[in-house]
């Protein structure tokens, strides 16, 4: 391993709203929270998210990603208050941080299974994106955020919901605030197995451990492969929709001040 490569010892504890457990087999478990609560969307999980999954992707001592937040939610909860978009030096950084979340998460050449243990309404584009998506029978998605909100949605949204729904039935759920239960997302191939919540995370874990009897090069390169038009479709749209989400943004504000 290089010397140069992240180390667990290194990023293990740098996050305030995610808690790290690896194995010796190298499944590492991902854990988001808030104050080890229910996880909360904020300017501070948005910009330690990209770093996370950079620090994550590095580290080749990690072998297969279970995904998962803590209690009994997802994430169904935003700080507002926490983000600054008020003008364009403010948005670059959130531009910088979106575009770097979703980027180093695809670049993560290890297979990422999700652990959905509750309603997702913000970001639920995250949780999907992974390779293999188990969810509690309570699961429910929803992009609560954004167009219902009078924002673009446009942080990947666009480009994660239109593939996996296709483009009509992307664009009504992102327009029309639709929420997907859990029964629904795997009629709709969002996710590949329901099960009880008290399941969800061992059954992650089972998965993960499963995966790890491969080699090394097989769990690299078989996440490669399957994500390499992810990371086209990104590479297409991320940027856009972002600068567009800005500019929409900074005239909705503008006209609430006025």
């Amino acid at each position: 391993m290089s010397r140069l490569a992240p180390q667990f010892s290194d990023y293990k504890d740098r996050y305030r709203n995610v808690a790290l457990e690896r194995g010796e087999d190298g499944v590492l478990l991902v854990r988001l929270h808030t104050k080890g609560g229910h996880f909360v969307w904020s300017e501070e999980s948005h910009e330690e998210l990209g770093y996370l999954f950079a620090d994550i992707g590095g580290d080749r001592g990690n072998r297969v990603v279970v995904l998962t937040a803590t209690g009994d939610a997802w994430c169904e909860e935003i700080d507002f208050a926490s983000f600054k978009l008020n003008n364009p030096a403010e948005w670059d950084h959130t531009f910088y941080d979106g575009r770097k979340l979703l980027n180093n998460l695809l670049a993560i050449e290890v297979p990422i299974i999700c652990a959905v243990n509750g309603p997702a309404r913000f970001h639920p584009e995250i949780p999907v994106m992974s390779d293999i998506v188990v969810a509690s029978d309570t699961a429910v998605f929803q992009d609560a955020p954004h167009f219902m909100g009078g924002i673009v949605p446009g942080d990947g949204a666009h480009v994660v919901w239109t593939h996996l729904l296709g483009p009509n039935r992307g664009r009504y759920f992102l327009l029309m605030g639709q929420e997907i239960s859990a029964a629904q997302a795997l009629d709709y191939g969002i996710v590949g197995e329901v099960v009880a919540p008290d399941q969800v995370v061992d059954r992650a874990l089972e998965i993960a451990r499963k995966f790890a009897g491969n080699t090394d090069l097989t769990l690299r390169y078989s996440r490669v492969a399957l994500t390499q038009r992810y990371k086209r479709l990104m590479d297409e749209g991320l940027s856009l929709g972002l600068g567009l989400e800005a500019l929409a943004a900074i005239d909705l504000l503008a006209g609430l001040k006025q």
